[in-house]
C-alpha cells in the first residue's frame, strides 16, 4: 500500500515514551509495543489517535463504519488506518477480558476454600469441572492497572 493519508505528517519513533504510554495493554518484553508502534507511524497514525480510540473503545470507529458514508475512514485516516485501529481495539479489548478471567479464577480459588465445586458451580450457574478450569487459570498479570477512561 503505497498511499499514505496525511503522509507529510512526522511519524514519532516506536520507542517513543508516547508509544509505550498507549500500548501499554501489549506486553512490554516481546517486542509487539514497538513493531505496533512503527506500524501505526508508518501510516501517519499518532499516539494521541490510538489513545483517543481505545478511550473511546472505538466508539468513533464503528459510528462511521455504521453510517456508511462515502469517504467514512477519511477522518481516521482511511480504510488502512481504521483496520489497524479498530484491530488495536480488539487486542485492548482481548487484554481487558483475560484480566477480567484472570480475576474472576483468583475470586473461584477463594470460594474452594470454603465452599464445594458444587456448591461454587451452581452458584455460577457453570458445570463442576468447569469451577476447577476456572480456578486452575490463575491471575497471571501483568495487566494494564486502570482502563484509559477510568478518571480517577
Amino acid at each position: 500500500m503505497s498511499s499514505q493519508p496525511r503522509g507529510d505528517i512526522p511519524a514519532s519513533s516506536p520507542s517513543d515514551s508516547r508509544w509505550q504510554q498507549v500500548l501499554t495493554h501489549r506486553p512490554v518484553d516481546d517486542g509487539t509495543r514497538e513493531t505496533a508502534a512503527a506500524r501505526f507511524a508508518e501510516r501517519g497514525i499518532t499516539p494521541e489517535q490510538l489513545k483517543a480510540v481505545l478511550a473511546d473503545g472505538g466508539d468513533a470507529l464503528y459510528a462511521a463504519a455504521a453510517g456508511g458514508q462515502p469517504g467514512w475512514a477519511d477522518p481516521f485516516g482511511g480504510p488502512l488506518a481504521v483496520a489497524l485501529l479498530s484491530a488495536e481495539v480488539s487486542i485492548f479489548a482481548a487484554h481487558l477480558n483475560s484480566r477480567a478471567s484472570g480475576v474472576r479464577s483468583a475470586a473461584v480459588t477463594e470460594l474452594l476454600d470454603e465452599y464445594s465445586a458444587v456448591t461454587v458451580a451452581a452458584e455460577l450457574g457453570v458445570a463442576r469441572q468447569k469451577v476447577y478450569e476456572i480456578a486452575r487459570a490463575g491471575l497471571r498479570p501483568p495487566y494494564i492497572e486502570q482502563v484509559p477512561w477510568r478518571t480517577s
